[in-house]
């Protein structure tokens, strides 16, 4: 089918583009301009978010010091989710009660990490569609405020994150936290190539995402989470693909490219696409989603790879293709899951998924499309909004 220039696409009518059998928002649309049909379904609700955001100014953690850290103001801080007083001794260690969030652990800074992640990618959004410079320059000012200026930068290492109450000052899981970040260094890459950040902001933007990436690689706690074999080792691998992607640190990419390869796939997938140490856990569908979005992102974001992540399979057939045939019968109807329910949340999900949109690229399945599109974009509730870190899918399609 000839394709359509922007510009052209932008200026017919529905009816007309129906005609040609390219309706907006249809399956068949979206895989045959997908960055026009993404503009189009996504233009209202990414400028309501961004007009909102414009008039909330940049807050970092220095904001809201955490007296119970082993860090100072500008170390990031956050409690272990699932660590709760023990009856047994209440004020000695915490205890674990896995799946079951506590919810008077010290959150806030994850809590404004969040709201960075949910700012700075609609506000480069906002500006892709509309190219009015406020939206680029308030993204821009959230960019220095948490990686630049001295007074309110948060350090480039997360040794205090899930702390555990008189057992750990900090835990390797807690670089888990970051994921917020993969769509902000996203967002940054966006302005930058299109010529919306300065130079200054985006060297500084840079430097701090360089300084992290090489404290995940080199740090105990960052090795430690690397070599995790569930989510947590799927999510190191995603940010620090997209990390080493904003740095231009292509050795990097190779080193993901070659884990995802060389041990994720082996290490995660059974043999009809499931992820067992997921369903092991005491939210066995969420987590089985979380860690699907994980790993369809980074195929995505390594898809520069020389020997693309989609269609790779192990000799006995496992790869990322089976993962998604295992998956959709269950987005698509959550009532077929075959295993216990989440001990939470299991009513709130599934979400829109951002990896099924790029598998349905990817396979060029209208399936994919058509459950993607029925799934809620802005859920409500904060642990759904923490494990859905990727709600832009205009930034990540070129």
């Amino acid at each position: 089918m000839q394709r359509l220039s922007r510009r052209k696409f932008l200026s017919l009518g529905a009816a007309a583009i129906a005609a040609r059998g390219n309706a907006i928002g249809s399956a068949e649309g979206i895989l045959q301009h997908p960055r026009q049909s993404i503009e189009i379904l996504e233009r209202p609700r990414i400028l309501t978010a961004a007009r909102r955001y414009l008039h909330e100014q940049p807050k970092t953690i220095v904001s809201t010091p955490a007296s119970q850290s082993a860090g100072g103001p500008h170390d990031y801080f956050s409690e272990a989710d699932y660590f709760w007083p023990d009856p047994k001794n209440p004020h000695g260690p915490y205890i674990n009660r896995d799946g079951e969030s506590n919810p008077a652990n010290f959150n806030t800074h994850r809590l404004l990490l969040i709201r960075l992640s949910l700012q700075v990618p609609a506000l480069a959004a906002a500006w892709l569609l509309t190219r009015h410079r406020d939206f680029a320059e308030h993204a821009a000012a959230h960019l220095r405020a948490w990686f630049i200026e001295p007074a309110t930068r948060m350090n480039s290492n997360l040794q205090y994150a899930q702390a555990v109450h008189g057992v750990t000052t900090g835990r390797s899981y807690g670089i888990i936290d970051t994921l917020q970040l993969v769509e902000v260094a996203q967002a940054a890459i966006v302005l930058r190539s299109r010529g919306a950040l300065s130079e200054s902001d985006w060297q500084g933007t840079r430097s701090w995402f360089a300084e992290y990436l090489n404290w995940m690689q080199t740090s105990d706690p960052g090795r430690k989470e690397r070599d995790a074999k569930n989510n947590h080792g799927s999510c190191w691998l995603l940010q620090a693909a997209a990390f080493a992607s904003l740095t231009g640190d292509d050795g990097a990419v190779r080193e993901c490219c070659d884990r995802f390869k060389s041990t994720i796939i082996p290490a995660q997938v059974a043999p009809d696409g499931s992820f067992p140490l997921e369903l092991a856990r005491t939210k066995p569908y969420g987590y089985s989603l979380f860690n699907l979005d994980a790993l369809g992102m980074l195929a995505h974001v390594l898809s520069k790879c020389s020997d693309g992540l989609w269609d790779y399979t192990l000799p006995d057939g496992r790869g990322l293709a089976n993962c998604f045939r295992f998956m959709a019968l269950f987005i698509a109807n959550k009532q077929s899951w075959p295993y216990h329910h989440d001990v939470q949340y299991f009513d709130d999900l599934p979400v829109r998924q951002p990896s099924l949109l790029f598998a349905a690229l990817a396979y060029r399945n209208r399936e994919y499309l058509e459950i993607w599109k029925r799934l809620d974009p802005d859920p409500q509730v904060p642990e759904v909004i923490r494990n859905h870190p990727i709600r832009q899918p205009l930034l990540w399609i070129s």
